[in-house]
């Protein structure tokens, strides 16, 4: 927010209609005579349970130390992000997980609540400290032992043991568990053997890996006595104080990319290191002196998903980061679109502001609608992941919980961000497309967010089998009549709905107007039962092509399998999106003023009738809407986005950034002053009798 002169849009007039088709839009909430939001109130909404912690990490970051130079050399970029990083250890940033042991604050959910807002600084540092906190940190905290703990946690948290996460391989990212690097026990010695055996095992794409790591927390099969028990992780040390490899370990740098550059990005290979028998991190699995394994997780599949479990951080947190940064350019655009103007109308008046076109509101106001589902989801799973990390619910089934909820919003946050940011940029015209103006950046970085911590449609095959695992417990033990029941239903092209489905009676209310049929059939409790009978559908679907599999040989049915990926990789990614429209309609049950909650109320169902309008062909298909009402969906759209035009520029203050966090110049006012000074000129020509005439109107005479 620039100023309070910024904070709307100037009214041109009052509600007009000129000639020509010009937009008709109000510009204010009080030209409209319709209710406004408490910005202040929306802000604390947005921020969510951890705001204090939003809060005061967006006030550390005003500090210009912190910022982004645009275009600035990869190596100077690179060593201002690590003093960035120990700017961070002198504000306590690191501090907020670390137990009070380590003189830490035990706070999980503000601790990635803070360092998501990085995010507004520079991309690279919010990555940065997540690679050192958040993933290497963090997997010497969730799998070590008291040992390990008191052994390296201090030096993790001061940045004296920099450190990189080596688990990705260059032939293996999101297949975990085929990982090439081994870590062979040797009794004799009570040392693992750490050895990358063929060029595809090196660890790649690893923050601090080509500069300035110290150490690094390797991912690698931990052998003993001949058996191969798995993925385990294992403290390894790098370089010496000078900053050279230790025998044994060499590297390659990434080199320059796409974007994220204040990152040290780099691979990791390992020529038969040797490491003492307790930096195994030990807490879900340990090997003995004489080389006995042992765990207290007998089957090895289970205790696999429990170590990466232990890492859904990054998950996590790259949902918020995404959400943030996608607000970032709705701020910007959209503040710009309410002071930028071009053409006029056709009838001799003003230019008009670009946010009265109603394609530019269509093009937007969507996308605003989606960013503010984002932030209501990803507050319940930051709330969802504190309660199991902190211990207050760490349960198998609260895991499990934690785990799809990360897998199925962040696919959706990471993608949205990319989509957001260069519909955004676009609508800035060439402005959008300066680095000053922050959104070339934006992209650049948060590009590679979409494969961070798994790959966006791995995660969401992941969301689909647990889809499935829990619609066929929904006919466990079911007696023939049941299933029979079900079949029949299923014939009938009805939809199996553990409620019942409750008939929206499209036929009595379709007979009305275009306008009465939405209003009376795509209310909130209708686009509930829209969204959530669509995944029902799609998993119900997928479930019964999935049925004959169970029935043939695994590679007979891994064929079938692969056949329906993408329809099971859609039925989660509806799922995700169903996730998002309860939180948002979840939170807008919270509020107390009516203009805010009506507001709001306003941008859910541009949200949902969005979602649906994307998916409408689906919805025709399988008889879901009638064509009138599909037909409606699109116009009523286009009602909302113009209804929700005058609070446009308060739903991006409400944000919450200033303009040390907004840092472009198209969003600072200065385009405002630009377009009051060339109006300014031009009365004052036309006053003073000497404007030149145009070759129009002497044609005309």
């Amino acid at each position: 927010m620039a100023d309070a002169a910024v904070r709307s849009p100037k009214p041109a007039t009052s509600k007009r209609t000129p000639a020509g088709g010009a937009p008709t839009a109000a510009h204010t909430p009080e030209e409209a005579s319709e209710p406004r939001i408490d910005v202040d109130a929306v802000t604390d909404l947005l921020l969510g349970t951890w705001g204090d912690t939003r809060r005061e990490a967006r006030e550390m970051i005003k500090d210009p130390a912190f910022w982004r130079i645009e275009g600035q050399p990869m190596a100077d970029h690179r060593e201002r992000v690590l003093t960035q990083l120990h700017l961070l250890v002198e504000h306590g940033g690191s501090r907020r997980a670390l137990p009070e042991e380590f003189g830490g604050l035990n706070d999980n959910g503000a601790n990635l609540a803070g360092f998501q807002e990085l995010v507004l600084a520079d991309p690279s540092l919010q990555i940065k400290s997540g690679v050192q906190w958040g993933l290497f940190g963090s997997a010497i905290f969730q799998l070590g032992t008291k040992e390990h703990h008191e052994k390296w946690m201090r030096g993790v948290a001061d940045l004296s043991i920099p450190g990189a996460f080596a688990m990705t391989e260059t032939g293996h990212g999101s297949d975990v568990a085929a990982i090439g690097t081994t870590a062979t026990y040797d009794p004799e010695t009570e040392e693992f053997v750490i050895h990358t055996p063929f060029r595809g095992a090196w660890k790649d794409y690893l923050g601090n890996a080509a500069l300035h790591g110290k150490a690094a927390t390797v991912f690698a099969q931990l052998i003993t006595g001949g058996v191969n028990y798995g993925v385990h992780c294992f403290f390894v040390p790098l370089r010496d104080e000078a900053g050279d490899f230790l025998p044994g370990i060499g590297g390659e740098d990434d080199g320059v990319k796409g974007g994220l550059n204040g990152i040290d990005n780099g691979r990791l290979h390992f020529d038969h290191v040797r490491i003492p028998r307790t930096n195994l991190l030990n807490r879900y699995g340990d090997v003995a002196a004489d080389g006995t394994y042992s765990s207290d997780i007998p089957s090895p599949g289970r205790r696999f998903f429990t170590m990466l479990g232990a890492l859904v951080q990054g998950r996590v947190s790259l949902d918020g980061a995404a959400t943030t940064g996608t607000a970032l350019a709705l701020h910007i655009a959209l503040t710009y679109a309410g002071q930028r103007r071009q053409f006029d109308s056709g009838a001799g008046t003003a230019e008009v502001v670009l946010l009265d076109y109603g394609k530019h509101q269509r093009r937007l106001l969507p996308l605003l609608a989606q960013n503010y589902a984002q932030f209501f989801a990803h507050d319940e799973l930051l709330k969802k992941f504190d309660g199991v990390f902190s211990g207050r619910a760490d349960t198998p089934e609260e895991r499990e919980d934690l785990e799809t909820l990360a897998a199925a919003l962040k696919p959706l946050s990471t993608w949205n961000a990319l989509d957001t940011i260069q519909e955004a940029r676009e609508a800035c015209g060439g402005s959008g497309f300066l680095a000053e103006n922050r959104m070339v950046g934006l992209h650049q970085d948060l590009d590679v967010y979409v494969t961070f911590e798994g790959d966006n449609n791995v995660l969401l095959q992941l969301v689909g089998k647990r889809l499935l695992a829990d619609y066929a417990k929904q006919f466990k033990g079911a007696d023939a009549a049941r299933l029979a029941r079900f079949a029949v239903g299923q014939t009938a092209g009805k939809l199996f709905h553990g409620a019942g489905l409750r008939q929206l009676g499209q036929s009595v209310a379709d007979l009305g107007s275009t306008a009465r049929s939405v209003e009376l059939g795509l209310r909130e409790d209708q686009q509930h039962d829209l969204l959530a009978g669509r995944v029902q559908q799609m998993v119900s679907d997928v479930a019964g092509a999935l049925r004959p599999a169970s029935k043939l040989s695994p590679a007979e049915a891994a064929a079938v399998f692969n056949s329906h990926q993408a329809e099971l990789i859609e039925a989660a990614r509806a799922h995700a999106e169903l996730l998002q429209w309860e939180a948002f309609t979840d939170g807008i049950h919270r509020i107390e003023d009516d203009g805010t909650r009506r507001v709001l109320m306003w941008l859910r169902d541009l949200f949902g009738l969005h979602l649906i309008e994307k998916h409408l062909a689906w919805y025709l298909i399988n008889g879901r809407l009638s064509a009138q009402r599909a037909a409606s969906v699109s116009r009523y759209i286009d009602r909302l986005t113009a209804r929700l035009r005058p609070h446009a520029q308060d739903l991006v203050d409400a944000y919450g950034f200033a303009p040390e966090h907004v840092r472009a110049p198209i969003a600072s006012g200065a385009e405002r002053a630009r377009q009051d000074e060339a109006r300014e000129y031009y009365a004052a020509l036309a006053a003073s009798g000497e404007a030149p005439v145009s070759e129009k109107s002497l044609k005309k005479k």
